[in-house]
């Protein structure tokens, strides 16, 4: 029996792999000669390519961001955006094109790490390059390029996807007209890297990663990754939402340190929900990741910095941008609190930007951005809604000016 599929939705998706054979240079001076990026598009691009908005994923995203692969999984969970997407929600399908892929070096379909090397028919594994947020836009100005979009009418991200949106309006400041960076910062803090290394390190002494070639020796480093999801997820709750989550007592406040059978244990074994949730959650993104993608896309987030380039002000990195930006944070975010989204807007005002910033109150933590908290989306709803009435102005202009013609 088929699924319900909600009004809303944009129903049942197809991703496309799409394949590049121009060679990429990396940053680190690496080249990877051929990849294909797997790629989901929601509406319909508009004739004159005007309308399409570009999503740009956090660290276990992927290029299914909205709607369903099977008309028959009553269990299948929709894609990980799927309540700012689709049409009449604030990611608008009757108005956009929205763009959604595996950034390289995923493993979600897209060229990476547990992708088969030609030259050795295994895996990549260890041998797969390190990746940089730069590397990744410079093959997402190759997929703009392949679906014909000359400029983005928005590109849009949390966390890790906020980063790649900055790059965007430093490297291409053409190709978008408005950035929306949410969540993010404009580089990793020492804590942040210590957060990273820390997962890395749970990873790679797993006694089953044999140095990233877990593939040849037919194991998985299951415990080390399950460890470092653990350690990440307990970074993206809010002290209050683990409170709400785990402290349901009807009798006192407990602090969230409900116990799973309702008594101790007196031993070394699961006593609180908060733990149990913990491994469940390690547990179920062990089944579904790769131990080296989460290696590398860690290492993308340290070495996030554009102001590299441009003597360590990153106003000079924005200096030349065209876009207009809105910059949203979360009070309860504690990985990436609002004080960094300041920073980002400080600098944009430094640079002379137009900025637009929102903090919003939530108990939820980081992951707010992936929740559909009423302000946030209200917020996002309107400003996308005055970005299609401007691209209606700016169609009419081109459409009157052809006329003449």
């Amino acid at each position: 029996m088929a699924k319900t599929i909600p009004a809303d939705s944009v129903g049942l998706v197809t991703p496309e792999l799409i394949h590049f054979d121009e060679p990429l240079e990396l940053r680190s001076g690496s080249v990877i000669n051929v990849y294909d990026l797997m790629v989901e598009t929601y509406g319909e691009l508009n004739a004159e390519k005007s309308n399409a908005i570009l999503i740009c994923h956090a660290l276990s995203g992927d290029h299914h961001a909205a709607g369903y692969h099977d008309a028959d999984d009553e269990k299948e969970k929709p894609g990980w955006w799927d309540n700012c997407i689709g049409p009449g929600k604030a990611f608008d399908t009757n108005l956009f094109y929205i763009v959604s892929l595996n950034n390289l070096g995923g493993c979600a379909g897209s060229t990476g790490p547990s992708t088969i090397n030609p030259e050795t028919d295994k895996p990549f594994g260890p041998d797969f390059p390190i990746i940089t947020v730069r590397d990744w836009v410079k093959s997402q100005a190759r997929l703009a390029d392949y679906l014909g979009i000359d400029q983005w009418a928005a590109v849009i991200g949390g966390s890790l996807g906020g980063m790649q949106v900055m790059r965007w309006a430093i490297s291409y400041p053409q190709r978008l007209r408005h950035a929306i960076i949410i969540a993010a910062a404009p580089k990793l803090s020492a804590q942040n890297i210590a957060f990273n290394e820390i997962a890395r390190q749970s990873i790679t002494s797993d006694p089953d990663f044999h140095a990233g070639r877990y593939h040849d020796h037919g194991t998985y480093p299951k415990r080390g990754l399950t460890l470092a999801r653990m350690i990440g997820h307990v970074t993206y709750l809010s002290d209050s939402a683990m409170r709400d989550k785990f402290g349901k007592d009807a009798i006192q406040e407990n602090f969230g340190r409900d116990l799973r059978t309702g008594k101790l244990n007196f031993s070394y074994e699961v006593d609180f929900q908060v733990e149990s949730y913990l491994q469940y959650k390690g547990e179920t993104f062990s089944s579904q990741f790769d131990a080296n993608t989460y290696l590398l896309i860690t290492k993308t987030l340290d070495y996030f910095d554009p102001s590299v380039d441009y003597e360590f002000d990153l106003s000079k990195a924005f200096a030349q941008s065209t876009c207009k930006y809105l910059v949203i944070s979360f009070t309860s975010d504690w990985r990436f609190p609002p004080e960094r989204s300041k920073e980002i807007v400080d600098t944009l005002l430094k640079a002379k930007q137009q900025v637009s910033y929102l903090e919003v109150e939530a108990d939820e933590g980081h992951d707010a951005f992936l929740l559909p908290i009423p302000r946030y989306i209200d917020a996002l709803k309107s400003y996308l809604g005055c970005v299609a009435a401007e691209l209606n102005k700016q169609d009419d202009k081109q459409g009157v000016s052809a006329d003449a013609g």
